[in-house]
């Protein structure tokens, strides 16, 4: 349960906080709140202080529907703030959300030091050998169809023995090419209903069969807000709740929009073991 960053060997076996950094104007919790750079900056000086691990940058929403975004305005989005960052936080270890290959590239040439595809490499054919070349942990997440599409894809006979599926095949892909760090993401809220969140929830455990480290990207999601009736703005109690339940099936990685709840949530439940 280690991955190699930029060097850097994190050993995954007590879990890791990775905080979002959304550069978008449309994420579904902060679209557009973190788009001038004195305001991402204190936002990552904040979540790093507070213990993460890691920082996920996305510039391209992943909301079911969003809107599209060429890779010319992906990347001119990215760029300059994975620059300022790594100057700024010379140990950071940024992760790149997105499914791009060429994306993928200039991320990690600037700095980046993570892969982050919500499609495993099923949107960029070019995906899985980029990765491979770049030598880079790469995370990838169970999904049907793209950010448009997906939420018409849900229909499944058994979700979680097709999701074990889908991760055998394309882990035995990426093997191929040559990526020896690998992350797999269930993709909460991506190709399944609210229903089938939590049955994947329910039998998460079952992923360890995989052998990989297994990310769980759960926070401010539908799945918390729909039950509670209540909006992504006040889904952080409810976040930290299924945040424990995953870490008790297994989560090696919470992805989270709050990272001091997150660290107290994997002290806690640490104290059980």
């Amino acid at each position: 349960m280690t991955i190699n960053c930029n060097s850097r060997l994190i050993d995954l076996n007590l879990p890791k906080v990775m905080g979002i950094l959304n550069v978008t104007p449309n994420s579904f919790y902060d679209g557009g709140k973190h788009n001038e750079i004195n305001s991402i900056m204190h936002q990552v000086d904040k979540m790093l202080s507070e213990g993460a691990d890691f920082i996920d940058i996305g510039a391209y929403s992943s909301k079911p529907s969003a809107e599209f975004v060429s890779e010319e305005e992906e990347i001119k989005r990215l760029v300059p703030i994975i620059k300022e960052l790594v100057d700024h936080f010379p140990s950071i270890v940024l992760s790149v959300d997105t499914f791009r290959a060429n994306v993928a590239k200039v991320a990690v040439e600037h700095g980046a030091g993570i892969i982050n595809d919500i499609s495993a490499g099923l949107l960029d054919e070019k995906m899985l050998e980029t990765v491979a070349d770049l030598k880079v942990p790469y995370i990838m997440m169970h999904m049907r169809g793209n950010p448009q599409t997906m939420q018409t894809l849900t229909n499944y006979e058994d979700i979680v023995k097709e999701m074990i599926f889908y991760f055998s095949e394309r882990i035995q892909k990426a093997r191929s090419f040559g990526i020896s760090d690998i992350v797999i993401d269930p993709g909460f809220g991506f190709a399944k209903t609210l229903e089938q969140n939590y049955e994947v929830l329910h039998k998460m455990e079952l992923f360890s069969m995989l052998e990989l480290p297994l990310l769980a990207g759960i926070s401010r999601k539908s799945m918390i807000y729909k039950v509670l009736e209540n909006s992504p703005q006040e889904a952080l109690n409810g976040t930290s709740v299924l945040n424990t339940i995953a870490l008790q099936k297994g989560a090696k990685i919470l992805r989270v929009h709050d990272v001091k709840e997150a660290v107290e949530c994997i002290k806690l439940v640490s104290k059980l073991k």
